[in-house]
């Protein structure tokens, strides 16, 4: 009897530990989620590197959430063209948010915007670095390792990268940056695109992660979650879609017309994949599934899905990228692409 008592006792402790773990654990997740929100709340910097169409889209989705931007690149003219792209932009939101008073919407905008050239002075007391520059790994990779030892220790880095690792891009940082460190990729155009795909490597921290997740939407995004790899969700499933379609027209299965109007009667896609390859630029497409034939033969995606075609490359030899250069699978002197 003394030892059945005995054993009922021992069971009844084990349960109420058991009990008291998983109340810990839940306000452990609980803290860390409202630490994530708190940090994410109380972020005032937002350091952005490269004035282009997406660190100037970056730049204007941050300063309208009501952060104080600084928007760095090489050159004064570089900075002057991101301006001229931001305040444009604020233009066209503020006809819709604001119509009775687009001068005041897009004044205030860019009131929360300053520019620099010292990459240094510009990180000194910022909460985020953002970086949206050229896709190269090792141009990266010596920009966030110098800004590693001009920033707060706290400061959170994040790469815009569409097609390279964050891991690899993070290597030349402090250890302790790299729990800091994540992907933070927005999608073009930047002001108008809901989605962005926060991207965690192995080394970055959980509240860091969760901090990114809660400052896109105070941004005005919709964050999805992913793990660091060839193309993250998006461009994983995008790129290789787009080369088989490329693959198509080669082997004569149909024309481009046909594809494209194909996708779009019949999958409701809103553009076909030659009219997005023309959008997004032909040499950008090739430029990916070329960086993606390394991570192919480590095992991390497979070959058969992103070997670059003949045609693509042919087409941007000719300099036909797409729209910005005014012809690519389609011609768009007019102004409209010409499909005939």
């Amino acid at each position: 009897m003394l030892a059945a008592r005995s054993v009922l006792r021992t069971q009844a402790q084990l349960a109420s530990a058991a009990r008291v773990n998983t109340v810990a654990r839940a306000l452990s997740t609980s803290s860390v989620a409202y630490d994530a929100k708190q940090r994410a709340d109380s972020m005032q910097r937002v350091t952005v590197f490269g004035a282009g169409l997406m660190g100037a889209g970056i730049a204007q989705v941050s300063a309208q959430a009501g952060l104080k931007v600084t928007l760095t690149d090489v050159t004064d003219k570089a900075l002057e063209n991101g301006i001229n792209i931001i305040k444009k932009s604020v233009a066209r939101v503020a006809k819709k948010q604001q119509p009775d008073d687009i001068e005041g919407f897009t004044n205030k905008v860019l009131q929360n915007i300053s520019t620099s050239t010292d990459a240094g002075a510009a990180v000194a007391d910022t909460d985020l670095v953002v970086e949206a520059i050229l896709e190269n790994l090792k141009v990266k990779q010596d920009l966030f390792a110098f800004l590693d030892t001009k920033a707060k220790k706290d400061t959170i880095f994040a790469s815009n990268t569409s097609s390279l690792s964050i891991g690899e891009i993070a290597l030349k940082c402090s250890e302790e940056r790299q729990t800091q460190f994540a992907g933070l990729h927005f999608f073009n155009p930047v002001p108008a695109m809901k989605l962005v795909e926060v991207v965690r490597t192995p080394k970055t921290s959980q509240e860091v992660f969760d901090t990114l997740l809660e400052l896109s939407v105070r941004l005005g995004k919709v964050p999805v979650k992913c793990k660091d790899m060839p193309g993250f969700i998006v461009n994983r499933l995008l790129v290789p879609y787009l080369l088989e379609a490329v693959r198509m027209v080669e082997r004569g299965d149909a024309t481009p017309e046909d594809i494209d109007i194909a996708m779009k009667l019949g999958a409701g896609y809103p553009m076909g994949p030659f009219e997005l390859l023309d959008f997004i630029g032909l040499d950008t497409t090739q430029f990916i599934a070329q960086g993606w034939i390394t991570k192919a033969e480590e095992g991390l995606v497979p070959l058969d899905l992103i070997k670059p075609t003949d045609l693509m490359a042919k087409l941007v030899e000719q300099g036909k990228l797409g729209r910005k250069s005014g012809a690519g699978f389609y011609d768009y002197s007019s102004g409209k692409p010409n499909k005939g």
